[in-house]
């Protein structure tokens, strides 16, 4: 039902103004290789993917109210202290971010995307983190873009999963493995059994959630 709510999303790649701004807010990244620093989150509804564990459902739909011009998007942003911007989602992909990113190089930022990678992109990343997700298969592109790849262990065969994922990634990204929040408990000490026996991975925890801040 959702994948049908969201298709027709897809035909409106090319129309990167305006854009569906779920939430926007200034906060330190919680995940992955920037964990820590100052950033600006911009997230975009609209997800074609569908995790059954997302923790931002709310995302997966947008709304007519929650569209903004790309302008004031990237005001919203300088509004802000902030050096570094993240498009998030959702599935920021299904939109042609070209207008986005260019807009917010000109303002002077440094703009990230976290992305499950299931449509080509469309912008200029100073950042991608990729983090494929089994419910969508991922572009090919993808695995030499990506300058961080982030797997979610949400079973203990996320591991092989994990590792067949970065057998075709540049062998510059960065690799990191997660937790599922729900099943942190379980699975981060088995994470760091693992990642100390292949420690070409590193870890990744939502700290922005034990913080709790955005």
């Amino acid at each position: 039902m959702i994948i049908k709510k969201t298709v027709p999303l897809l035909l409106k790649r090319k129309q990167a103004n305006p854009l569906p701004v779920m939430e926007h807010f200034y906060t330190l990244q919680g995940e992955g290789a920037w964990t820590g620093t100052p950033t600006y989150f911009i997230r975009l509804a609209g997800c074609d993917v569908g995790c059954s564990w997302c923790d931002v459902k709310a995302s997966w739909v947008p709304h007519e109210r929650q569209y903004a011009s790309v302008l004031d998007i990237v005001n919203l942003a300088k509004s802000s202290t902030a050096k570094r911007v993240v498009i998030t989602g959702g599935e920021p992909s299904i939109y042609d971010l070209s207008l986005l990113t260019s807009q917010l190089h000109q303002a002077g930022f440094l703009v990230h995307i976290e992305t499950a990678g299931p449509h080509e992109l469309l912008g200029d990343f100073d950042w991608i983190c990729f983090s494929p997700k089994k419910f969508l298969v991922p572009k090919e592109e993808y695995y030499q873009l990506a300058h961080e790849l982030k797997i979610i262990i949400y079973n203990s065969h996320d591991f092989k999963w994990a590792e067949m994922h970065a057998e075709k990634c540049a062998s510059t990204v960065q690799l990191f493995l997660q937790a599922e929040w729900s099943k942190r408990e379980r699975f981060y000490p088995e994470i760091v059994s693992y990642i100390q026996a292949h420690p070409h991975w590193r870890l990744s925890m939502q700290t922005h959630k034990y913080l709790e801040i955005p």
